[in-house]
């Protein structure tokens, strides 16, 4: 065998993958890079100096998990909740997944002596029945904390106005808030409340990291990332931030779920149109979708296809599901990002552009696109439709047009009349905000 000091004979490697320079460790089995302090991978969750010999473990678990979505989607009963049309399961398809403990995504930390995702959301607090699967009312998601309570109801207030199909709203809210949603909304007249239910749900983020999803960008705003893993027998969601207000019916956005391709799983407006004013192109330090970004302050989603999902990332050559990808993209990117959860979806669409569909800037229109002059063509030719008021111009006189909007929905009570009652006095309004870029644009809204 030779001498032990030959030459050619390789030389030992310390155990430790810890590189002391640069403060990071690779993972042993999936070759993830770790911060120092990270005690397990965030991508493994294997700990850290653990033998390559787990690596044949690990490989037929995701395997596993891979032919199991894979029967789901040729109709076979995996116990994986994956549909194919819209709207949440009836009762008979809710299989025995409650009686294994298994059925927990191991990424919640969920407790062992309570059953799957779906047994939570069937005992969480809502009103109304459960929906069989030919319904089609339309599944509208909203996250609100803070002071937030009232521009939410002025928002669902508007999803209303101009909607003539039935809506189901998924409302995310912290503590302080739960019981005054559900006291209001339940307020509502007769008029309003047959159009719609809702289910309230507290803030959730995954229990090992809830503190850095919770101070990402502002209180709550990341909870928009685990909709399609907490809600996991809707199909279809349409996601919009508190300061929205519709001026359009919210099927028209919805139907443009028809339009999706079939690789596309996703649909989001530009952030900017005009690449000279845009802010990703000019200040991101950090990869971003299209030429100037998306904005997710709208976001339409096929909830079944991102479940079903490997993306393609700058981690790890081996693509990931969502639920793998959103820690470790947090982890590598959170000291380059400004819009926090905005930022981590334009990284994962910059390396699937594919599964993207685009939509035109009159469904999230936004101070961005009147400030500097008017820069959304299809606004100025079809009207706006979905009005976001960013940048807290609903409540300041910075831009008078988006406050007149959103004070005539918040005065308007349901029951008077639509025209007379809300449509004139808010044209009286406008007309003193023409000589405004905003101004112009808002006069041009269709009506519903």
């Amino acid at each position: 065998m030779g001498d032990k000091r030959s030459p050619t004979r390789p030389k030992r490697h310390s155990k430790s993958s810890v590189d002391d320079c640069s403060g990071y460790w690779d993972c042993s089995v999936c070759t993830f890079r770790n911060s120092a302090e990270a005690f397990k991978c965030l991508m493994c969750d294997v700990r850290k100096g653990t033998s390559t010999s787990q690596l044949a473990y690990t490989l037929e678990v995701r395997d596993r998990w891979r032919e199991l979505r894979g029967a789901a989607h040729r109709g076979l009963d995996t116990g994986l909740p994956l549909r194919k049309t819209r709207g949440p399961a009836g009762p008979y398809e809710r299989m025995h997944r409650c009686k294994s403990v298994s059925y927990w995504s191991p990424y919640w930390r969920l407790p062992s002596d309570v059953c799957g995702v779906n047994c939570f959301l069937e005992a969480s607090d809502g009103e109304g029945p459960v929906k069989e699967p030919h319904d089609e009312r339309n599944h509208l998601a909203v996250v609100a904390c803070g002071p937030r309570l009232e521009e939410t109801l002025t928002m669902l207030k508007s999803a209303l106005l101009f909607s003539k199909k039935p809506l189901h709203f998924y409302i995310f809210a912290d503590n302080e808030l739960q019981g005054s949603f559900k006291k209001a909304l339940n307020s509502w007249p007769h008029i309003a409340r047959r159009k719609f239910n809702f289910t309230i749900f507290p803030i959730t983020f995954p229990k090992d990291n809830e503190r850095e999803w919770k101070k990402l960008f502002k209180p709550c705003a990341s909870q928009r990332l685990f909709l399609p893993l907490i809600l996991q027998e809707v199909d279809s969601l349409l996601y919009v931030d508190t300061d929205i207000l519709f001026l359009q019916p919210v099927e028209d956005i919805w139907a443009l779920l028809s339009r999706f391709n079939l690789s596309q799983l996703a649909a989001m407006a530009p952030e900017h149109e005009e690449p000279r004013i845009g802010w990703y192109n000019r200040f991101a330090r950090h990869p971003y979708y299209g030429r100037t970004g998306i904005n997710s302050g709208v976001m339409l989603m096929n909830m079944t296809r991102i479940r079903a999902k490997y993306f393609k990332n700058d981690m790890t050559a081996v693509p990931l599901s969502w639920e793998e990808t959103l820690m470790p993209l947090l982890q590598k990117y959170k000291l380059n990002i400004t819009w926090g959860d905005q930022d981590l979806l334009n990284v994962i669409f910059h390396f699937n552009p594919e599964n993207l569909f685009v939509f035109p800037c009159q469904w999230n229109y936004r101070p961005d696109h009147c400030i500097y002059g008017s820069n959304c063509q299809t606004a100025e030719q079809q009207g706006v439709s979905i009005l976001h008021g960013n940048r807290g111009v609903f409540h300041d006189d910075k831009q008078p047009a988006f406050r007149a909007v959103y004070n005539a929905i918040q005065k308007y009570r349901f029951g008077e009349d639509l025209e007379k009652s809300l449509l004139e006095p808010l044209e009286e309004s406008l007309r003193s905000t023409t000589h405004t870029y905003c101004g112009g644009a808002a006069t041009s809204s269709p009506r519903g």
